[in-house]
């Protein structure tokens, strides 16, 4: 009898918590009951308490997909392991199935939790399936760059709150993204990735303890400092603030710039409207038009954001540490992340080695990145520039770190001593300056510009 009653007890504490903490879960540990295969081949059982997919040849990515559909907020939880690391995996959340889509044989889009077992270590990044690719890589956040080690099983907690999208793998935190096109219900799905190579088949993908709340969210504290990628135009969230962020274009005025060399704006050459500062286009060259537009505060240690789309041919660049003390014919000077159109502009293959292509350090040092990763003119680009303390200096562009370097060393010295810069002394190595958007003669949008200093 006593053991019973101790059973009892036991039973009906256990449904209380449950209902207390308003999880549920999606996997019996039994059977694939409420769960459905959509689009792929890839094998789905139950194994031991498991959830396993198993990569075939010739198929396109497969997905377990959940029954049930989610509508709002919720916290997922699960757990997963992959055996192997020649291939990645993933989980979809808020993602939604277009059957008229590859040809009539349907497609998952939407947004997935990354599984990437390789030395890259971008699990936990957020990847737009089907859609718009990569919105946060994992190499935003360098602190929360994981290794998904195989054979072992990782930790994943996705968060959804309105329109924000939160991650950690086994209990850090890796992805923060602010968005415009949330859906407010879809589906969730387990992934399992095509192969480009028969001898890649065989490769298991395992899933446990699959739970959801949707009740009773307490949001988990984010750690201080990390990158947000806010595609919210010209707008901060309050984390974003908290942590020293500022917008240097707010979408409305061009408050806080003025004309390089000058008091005020320029009166013609640039335009605001709809949220987006354009460089208008001019018959003319070099800050001929405009001319270039600088911040009227300047700064030293800091992280800068800011979206750009290119026009076809387009060039143009953002500068940074700009003095205004050097005279010059054309543009103002000053380090140079170089924004162009490499297939059309014939500046890509001018300079030394490439050093004149997209998200160079402009005749400097070439960007290292892949066609991949560089959405074509007519397409936003997310460009970053981190200057820390010591004067190491980082490029990145869409996520993907491009270049570094370290500011008054003797390798730039004698980079700057092969370059149009040789001329003006101590180039790039002003304690401070001002950001500098440039008037090229073509037409170039910026959006989303902001700033974080660091001490």
């Amino acid at each position: 009898m006593k053991q019973f009653l101790t059973i009892a007890l036991v039973a009906i504490t256990a449904t209380a918590f449950s209902q207390s903490s308003n999880w549920q879960t999606l996997f019996d540990g039994k059977t694939l009951n409420g769960w459905k295969q959509m689009t792929g081949s890839a094998p789905y059982a139950v194994e031991n308490g498991q959830i396993v997919g198993t990569t075939v040849p010739g198929s396109p990515n497969s997905f377990l997909v959940s029954e049930q559909r989610f509508t709002g907020d919720f916290v997922l939880e699960l757990e997963s392991m992959m055996t192997d690391t020649t291939t990645n995996s993933g989980v979809q959340f808020k993602s939604n199935f277009d059957p008229k889509a590859n040809n009539g044989k349907g497609r998952i889009y939407g947004y997935q939790f990354d599984f990437d077992p390789t030395s890259r270590k971008w699990s936990g990044g957020i990847y737009d399936e089907g859609r718009r690719e990569w919105l946060y890589p994992a190499s935003y956040n360098p602190k929360g760059q994981l290794f998904f080690s195989p054979d072992v099983y990782h930790k994943i907690r996705i968060e959804c709150i309105g329109n924000t999208v939160k991650t950690w793998l086994d209990g850090v935190a890796v992805s923060y993204v602010v968005d415009t096109l949330t859906a407010n219900e879809g589906i969730l799905a387990l992934q399992v990735h095509s192969i480009g190579k028969p001898e890649h088949a065989g490769v298991k993908v395992y899933w446990r303890n699959i739970r959801i709340q949707t009740k009773g969210i307490q949001p988990k504290a984010f750690p201080k400092g990390i990158y947000v990628a806010n595609l919210q135009p010209n707008f901060l969230t309050p984390y974003e603030k908290q942590n020293g962020w500022k917008l240097l274009f707010d979408g409305k005025t061009t408050n806080g710039w003025v004309g390089a060399h000058k008091n005020i704006f320029p009166e013609k050459g640039w335009e605001v409207k709809d949220g987006i500062l354009k460089v208008l286009p001019s018959t003319g060259g070099e800050s001929t038009n405009g001319g270039d537009i600088v911040t009227k505060d300047q700064y030293s240690a800091f992280e800068l954001s800011f979206n750009f789309m290119l026009t076809k041919g387009a060039n143009s660049g953002l500068k940074y540490f700009v003095t205004l003390n050097e005279q010059s014919s054309g543009s103002a000077i000053g380090l140079e992340y170089q924004l162009l159109d490499d297939t059309l502009h014939p500046d890509a293959k001018l300079g030394r080695d490439g050093n004149r292509t997209l998200a160079s350090l402009y005749d400097l040092i070439k960007a290292q990145k892949t066609t991949r990763f560089i959405r074509q003119p007519g397409n936003w680009n997310t460009a970053r520039i981190v200057v820390y303390p010591n004067n190491h200096v980082e490029h990145y562009l869409n996520g993907i770190k491009v270049l570094e370097y370290d500011r008054g060393s003797q390798a730039f010295r004698d980079l700057v001593a092969i370059s149009k810069y040789k001329v003006w002394p101590n180039f790039g190595e002003a304690a401070k300056g001002h950001i500098l958007l440039q008037d090229h003669g073509n037409e170039v949008w910026f959006k989303s510009i902001k700033i974080r200093e660091m001490k």
